[in-house]
């Protein structure tokens, strides 16, 4: 349990939390929310006592664990199923069959198990880290973005293995879904206070939003009743009559004081840049095949496509099996080994890719280079733009060579919606984002006219946008016409192991 009491915590001006008092009761698993740069990282930092409040207490029990996930990857021995067993406790360290278990969830195979960790990508490296805690049994969990690395099969299991887990949870995840999945509270980062509700993050705003519309409404009477008080001293106080009830109305309206008017917190607004279109059909790709190598096995094999206008196509699968390489034959950043990918020649794209941010001057500022991406965009559009994007007016003119990896995401998706198109190739847009921005980028593409490719691991996003799948399961690809519910009801993962 842990136990939160008037923690107060700024750092310079800026004040993230006031008198914040929330408790996470044992067996309650919490989901914790709150646009990002409010704090969110901040109370995980306490928690784990490299952070300490201005003022309050922050209580945790004595010899109370907490396992948090994580992100730096430094590895010790020769192989995985050694390294993940590291993470057993005292007692158990011969129960590798509990890290095998875990390991396989996670998407590892047999064959994995006696192989170097540094022969693993980045992402299966946090997915070890994340291994390590998992069989590790902390009295809490406590999770920063577990699935940034995971694909759609992968935190189906996670999700499963979450509900059954029977201590505490911590869980930050911009994925609304993966969290109302596996949560009994959620916490918001709200107003520099900490709103706790029994229930999932629709009722946790459903909550908030009725406060404020009730508080609004209290200060509105009150600011009503206050000018009356106002209107009637002004009229009688110079009466003698009068004078004595008009100096007791004053004095009620110093001692009542007056309710401040919310600060307005800005919704996200995002708006990609539609191009008209006037033909049937915008791309056509027939029989293609790819190798890195330029020989077999393939990674993908005699796969056609047709893209009309309006189309909604989600791009889902397991991690590795060709999901990103489809999205960069398809926009051209790669060529197929044979087959033919065609596009109608007035086509406008708009690729928003994992590697693109590469792309981007590193000495132009966040607002020159979201402009620079269409000729006709203003400075002023553009500052727009980046503010929908998280980027502050201050921050907007930073350079693009100070930036962090997910910051420079943000730019180059700024880019995409600024710049006109028919056809958008998106390739995990909404990772660098908190909910509310994710939340808005959906309905962006929900809102865009033409045509939309996405691959995403976010099953709520690809329950908002696929109106057609292409599946990467049981070692092919495949077209599946129809939304994410009916291809789980239809087909179903094949490969999954929940």
């Amino acid at each position: 349990m842990i136990h939160f009491s008037s923690v107060t915590k700024a750092y310079g001006k800026q004040v993230l939390f006031e008198d914040v008092s929330f408790s996470i009761n044992r067996g309650e698993k919490v989901g914790l929310v709150g646009r990002n740069g409010h704090g969110k990282s901040t109370l995980i930092q306490m928690i784990l006592k490299e952070v300490e409040p201005d003022s309050g207490t922050l209580t945790l029990p004595k010899s109370y664990k907490v396992g948090h996930l994580q992100q730096h990857l430094k590895f010790t021995k020769p192989t995985v199923l050694e390294e993940c067993s590291l993470g057993l406790p005292d007692g158990e360290e011969y129960n590798t069959w509990l890290v095998e278990k875990v390991l396989f969830g996670l998407g590892f195979v047999e064959g994995d198990m006696e192989r170097s960790p540094s022969e693993f990508s980045g992402g299966y490296q946090i997915r070890m880290n994340l291994a390590k805690l998992l069989v590790s049994a902390p009295d809490m969990l406590m999770l920063d973005e577990p699935n940034n690395y995971l694909d759609i099969v992968t935190i189906r299991w996670l999700e499963e293995f979450l509900r059954e887990w029977e201590g505490e949870i911590l869980l930050i995840t911009h994925d609304r879904s993966f969290m109302d999945a596996v949560v009994s509270h959620t916490v918001a980062v709200h107003r520099k206070r900490a709103i706790k509700v029994q229930g999932d993050t629709d009722k946790l705003y459903s909550q908030i939003t009725q406060s404020e519309e009730i508080y609004e409404k209290t200060r509105l009477n009150e600011a009503k009743k206050r000018k009356q008080e106002e209107v009637f001293i002004a009229k009688f106080k110079a009466k003698a009559s009068f004078a004595s009830r008009a100096q007791s109305r004053v004095k009620k309206l110093e001692k009542q004081g007056t309710m401040k008017e919310l600060d307005k917190i800005e919704d996200m607004e995002l708006y990609f840049n539609s191009a008209t279109f006037n033909a049937n059909q915008m791309l056509a790709c027939e029989e293609i095949s790819f190798s890195y190598s330029g020989t077999e096995p393939f990674l993908i094999e005699n796969f056609s496509l047709s893209v009309g206008p309006n189309d909604r196509i989600c791009i889902i699968g397991k991690n590795g099996k060709g999901k990103s390489t489809l999205l960069k034959l398809l926009a051209g950043e790669l060529s197929p080994t044979s087959g033919n990918v065609t596009k109608h020649p007035s086509l406008k794209e708009g690729y928003f890719g994992q590697t693109n941010k590469l792309n981007l001057d590193e000495n132009r500022t966040i607002v020159e280079e979201i402009a620079g991406a269409d000729p006709s965009c203003t400075e002023a559009k553009a500052r727009t733009i980046a503010g929908g994007l998280m980027f502050s007016e201050e921050m907007a003119l930073k350079k693009i060579k100070v930036l962090s990896g997910g910051e420079k995401s943000r730019v180059l998706l700024g880019k995409i919606l600024v710049t006109p198109s028919h056809l958008l190739y998106l390739d995990e847009p909404t990772n660098h984002l908190d909910m509310q921005s994710c939340d808005a980028l959906i309905e962006a593409i929900d809102a865009f006219e033409g045509s939309v490719i996405m691959v995403t691991h976010n099953e709520m996003h690809i329950r908002a946008v696929a109106t057609k799948l292409v599946v990467f399961d049981n070692g092919k690809v495949s077209i599946y016409p129809g939304g994410y519910d009916d291809f789980l009801e239809d087909v179903g993962w094949s490969d999954e192991s929940v």
